[in-house]
Formats: C-alpha cells, structure tokens, sequence
C-alpha cells in the first residue's frame, strides 16, 4: 500500500532533516531571486506538477497557490492553458485533483 504525500513528506523529513531542509532553503531562495509574485511561482509550479502526474505536488502547489491568492478559477485555467502542451489526459486528472483538495477543504 502506498502512503500519502503528506505522511510520506513527513517521512522523508524524519528520515532526511538535512537534506530536506536544504530542499527547502533551495526552494524559497530561487522563489525570491525575481520578480514574480507567489502566486504566479506556485501556479508555475502547479503546471510542471501537472506535467509531471505528481498527485502529492498538484496538491500542494494547489493549496499553495490558495493560500497565495489563487482563486478555483485561476488554478483551472492555469491547468486549461497546459491542454495543447501537455494533453487533455494530464490536465483532466489535474483538474480532478484540485476537485479532491477542494472537497478536503469544504
């Protein structure tokens, strides 16, 4: 059985302090070396996610996103606009996960 993103992310900060902090400290360095904004830098993030069929990572740059200002639409749309790059498939099963993380917070 596979584990979730959450406690698997927390695993690998259990397991690897080190490196995950370095991970981090890589990630808001690189975020604030221009000039775009959070909420553009994680809905960036949200499509490479996409791209990539990372369940954990559409899930977090999604909330993140949110949390930055992204409303519902804008993360569709930032997913809509990947059709013609990525393919229908990888956009629908993004925007179905953003769906899932909408209902977690209802």
């Amino acid at each position: 059985m596979s584990q979730q993103p959450q406690s698997h992310y927390q695993y690998l900060q259990h397991s690897f302090p080190e490196v995950m902090t370095a991970l981090e400290n890589l990630g808001s360095t690189v975020r604030q070396a221009g000039p775009l904004d959070r909420k553009t830098t994680e809905l960036i993030q949200l499509g490479v996610a996409a791209a990539t069929q990372s369940t954990g990572a559409v899930h977090s740059h999604a909330r993140r996103a949110r949390e930055a200002g992204a409303s519902r639409e804008e993360l569709q749309h930032a997913l809509l606009v990947l059709i013609s790059t990525i393919g229908f498939p990888k956009v629908a099963a993004a925007l179905a996960w953003i769906q899932d993380s909408d209902a977690d917070r209802a």
